[in-house]
Order: C-alpha cells, then structure tokens, then sequence
C-alpha cells in the first residue's frame, strides 16, 4: 500500500492540495500516483473545492490522466473529471 501523502497538515486547503498535485506530478511510484489521484477525485466532488481545483488546473491534470496505460487511474480520472464537471458552478460553463 501507498504511504500517505507528504504533506504539512497546516498548510491550509489550497496548499494542500498543490502538494496533492506536485507529488502526483513529480511521483515515479504507481501505486502513490493512484493513492493521490484517487484523494484528489475525493475532493473534486465537494463544491467547497471547485475553485482551489480550477485554480491548481486539476481538472487539466484529470483529463491528462485520460491516456494513462495503468487502467486504475484513467478510472479515477475519470470519476474525478465527472465529480469535479458536477460541482461547478453554473455560470462556469460558459
């Protein structure tokens, strides 16, 4: 199993969340990649999160994730796009 992801608990939700995407970015591991993409698509579905994940250019790094060969996380990313595509606010989309 994947260790947690290391992250400084204090260091507030946005930066949280680009440590999330800089370890899943910089990781060689499968495991830890499918560990961290599998948190981010947790918080992709609460709408508090939309804005931080849209700032960070998460839903960009979900749809990357799309041409994985490992079929775990084109799974995630593929929740994880719809989750975060579900939360966003209406005037969002155009």
């Amino acid at each position: 199993m994947a260790q947690k992801p290391k992250v400084d608990p204090h260091v507030g939700r946005l930066g949280y969340l680009q440590a999330l995407v800089t370890e899943f970015q910089e990781t060689q591991s499968q495991d830890a990649k499918e560990q961290v993409l599998a948190n981010l698509a947790n918080f992709a579905y609460d709408p508090s999160n939309y804005e931080y994940l849209r700032q960070l250019q998460v839903l960009d790094l979900f749809l990357d994730s799309l041409s994985e060969e490992n079929e775990t996380l084109v799974e995630f990313a593929i929740a994880a796009a719809f989750g975060m595509v579900t939360v966003a606010p209406a005037d969002a989309c155009g």
